[in-house]
């Protein structure tokens, strides 16, 4: 039985929204939209979106499931995709999944080589990063500095690839029910709280 899958991801500077029809291993993607701005995530995903909804020729009373990228990523960029996922899981009465954005781009990998270091920007000189066999994570996901991650350098100057909607809809265990959404966010918040003396 064939399921339509509202994907999105907002844990990379990617903002993507896509409409996937699964049935059984077969994943195909009917309309994808990504804007690639690192501070336009609660701006674009929306439109995004409509836009996927659009080309597909869908509405959302189509969908069956949206499946959500929960980093790691920062802070404000998860809480959009993540806030928004569950809102449309809600008000749809469908079932919301997470998974682990480096898995969507490791999974996708299958193929191209037995073993892949995926790496993805942290900000302040770090990566967030995750080793996968066969498309599998064998390690990770963690976050350090590239010198720290051996292969990370190398991989991390390659040009930028983001979650897609076909990975994030491969990195779910369709198997197992729908977990609590839980952000992967691997280190602690900037923003610290104030403190008065009086």
């Amino acid at each position: 039985m064939s399921t339509v899958i509202l994907a999105i991801d907002t844990a990379t500077p990617a903002v993507t929204a896509g409409i996937v029809r699964r049935d059984g291993e077969n994943v195909e993607v009917l309309a994808e939209q990504v804007t690639v701005d690192p501070r336009a995530h609660a701006e674009r995903l929306t439109p995004n979106i409509v836009g996927a909804l659009a080309g597909a020729g869908l509405t959302v009373e189509n969908l069956d499931a949206v499946v959500v990228g929960c980093g790691p990523g920062p802070f404000t960029g998860l809480r959009v995709g993540m806030a928004t996922a569950a809102a449309y899981g809600h008000a749809l009465g469908i079932p919301v999944h997470g998974v682990c954005s480096l898995d969507a781009i490791g999974v996708e990998s299958t193929g191209t080589t037995s073993e892949v270091l995926v790496v993805t920007d942290a900000r302040r000189r770090e990566v967030y990063w995750a080793r996968y066999r066969d498309g599998v994570r064998v390690d990770g996901p963690a976050v350090g500095a590239p010198a720290d991650v051996p292969g990370a350098a190398e991989a991390f100057a390659r040009p930028a690839v983001y979650p897609t909607a076909a990975g994030l809809v491969r990195a779910v265990d369709w198997t197992a029910g729908p977990a609590p959404l839980i952000p992967l966010y691997l280190r602690r918040p900037d923003a610290k709280p104030s403190v008065v003396n009086r």
